[in-house]
């Protein structure tokens, strides 16, 4: 199709295309991952209404925009801007999105988080796995390929998190997003925590059980802590 100019068009009669079919129903897809449309529109940092335009196709969205919108849920930005291959990161073009079994199966590794002192086994076996609905997954917006669960030692998260516990994470939520409880590697050793930033940049380490000290990792070595990933379940849902 031959190229025509469009500056003799009045900018009420422009429209912007989108370059691929069927985009706006993926985009669709993504932003249902989260609790709610506002939150999908924060992710991606764009106001609701624009948003609400991709959806509808009646614009064409910035790639940035799209790729904040799909990185925290582990989405393809090829699926999104093509529909082709798999929907999620690291998925096969062959493989179905979708199980004929409602059961997603989780695999609980034998490292422990301690949430008192620490501890940290270097060759972790997958004890068992568990199995999680599908629909309840796909509601709190997780994909079960980034998901794990360990066991919890100690009881410095006591009154939330009880020693033995059995915590999933996901470890696509390896980045802190918010106050929220996290596992985390520090000193070779695995924490389950509430994590706080602080303006200086700090991150304050809590524990539930106040028996219990507060930690402060400061802003010059942060480098030394890693966030393994979101506890999203322990017993029950914490997020």
């Amino acid at each position: 199709m031959a190229y025509k100019e469009s500056e003799q068009d009045s900018p009420a009669e422009q429209a912007v295309p989108f370059v691929i079919e069927g985009m706006g129903t993926r985009i669709s897809a993504v932003a249902d991952l989260y609790s709610s449309r506002k939150r999908a529109a924060q992710a991606a940092g764009v106001a609701l209404s624009s948003l609400q335009r991709w959806i509808a196709e009646e614009g064409t969205p910035a790639i940035d925009s799209v790729a904040r919108l799909a990185y925290s849920k582990g989405v393809s930005l090829d699926w999104i801007a093509t529909g082709t291959g798999g929907m999620y990161r690291g998925a096969k073009a062959d493989e179905p999105e979708e199980s004929d079994d409602p059961y997603a199966y989780i695999p609980l590794y034998d490292a422990r988080c301690s949430a008192g002192h620490g501890s940290w086994n270097e060759r972790c076996k997958v004890l068992t796995r568990l199995a999680f609905t599908r629909y309840s997954l796909r509601k709190k917006g997780l994909n079960p390929a980034t998901l794990s669960a360990l066991r919890n030692d100690g009881d410095s998260m006591s009154g939330m998190i009880e020693d033995g516990d059995t915590v999933m994470i996901d470890e696509s939520r390896n980045t802190l997003e918010g106050e929220g409880v996290y596992v985390v590697l520090l000193d070779e050793h695995l924490y389950a925590k509430r994590l706080q930033r602080q303006f200086d940049g700090a991150i304050h380490v809590i524990s539930h059980n106040k028996d219990y000290r507060d930690m402060i990792v400061p802003k010059a070595r942060l480098d030394e802590l890693q966030i393994v990933g979101r506890a999203v379940w322990a017993g029950g849902w914490l997020i």
